[in-house]
């Protein structure tokens, strides 16, 4: 009997210890006492404006958290607070390809570069806020109109990763 009641311990103290930190398995540290989260709208102040984009990655962000975290997503009156826009939207050549009939060079790669200016408050730790500017970038080959969609994805998929990241990875 006193051989189970010690097993007992042995695995019932390491599940109270964990379960009453604020770390969980997702890779987030949030703590106990934040509920609620409310996410805005993130105007596309980029140069190039891309129609779709402000939705898009405002959607994204909100599916990561609520994917991820016990945080319910509020509008108004919140436990913690992120906002913010789109501000950079770049298409640049990466590499250059030579011709062979003595024409001037084309691109042979191109890179897609988004940049997200973010501002993250939370009520009851001031030290956890920050504005920070995200940028993440996409390599790409051949006409962006047939791609852009996707180099989108992946790009908002990688920035909504960093901001996630920024605010409740804490290790």
């Amino acid at each position: 009997m006193r051989r189970i009641v010690v097993v007992f311990f042995a695995l019932v103290t390491p599940i109270l210890f964990y379960s009453s930190c604020s770390i969980t398995l997702n890779g987030s540290s949030i703590p106990k006492e934040m509920k609620t989260i409310s996410v805005d709208y993130f105007e596309n102040n980029a140069p190039l404006v891309v129609n779709y984009l402000s939705q898009n990655f405002t959607e994204a962000l909100k599916a990561r958290i609520r994917g991820t975290t016990r945080l319910s997503i509020v509008q108004g009156e919140a436990d913690a607070h992120m906002s913010g826009s789109i501000t950079g939207y770049s298409i640049e050549p990466v590499s250059v390809q030579a011709t062979n009939n003595n024409v001037a060079p084309v691109a042979g790669a191109e890179r897609l570069t988004i940049t997200v200016n973010v501002i993250y408050t939370y009520t009851k730790d001031k030290k956890e806020n920050f504005t920070q500017s995200f940028t993440e970038h996409q390599d790409f080959s051949g006409d962006i109109t047939a791609q852009e969609q996707n180099l989108v994805t992946t790009i908002t998929k990688r920035l909504t990763d960093d901001i996630f990241n920024a605010a409740f990875a804490k290790w």
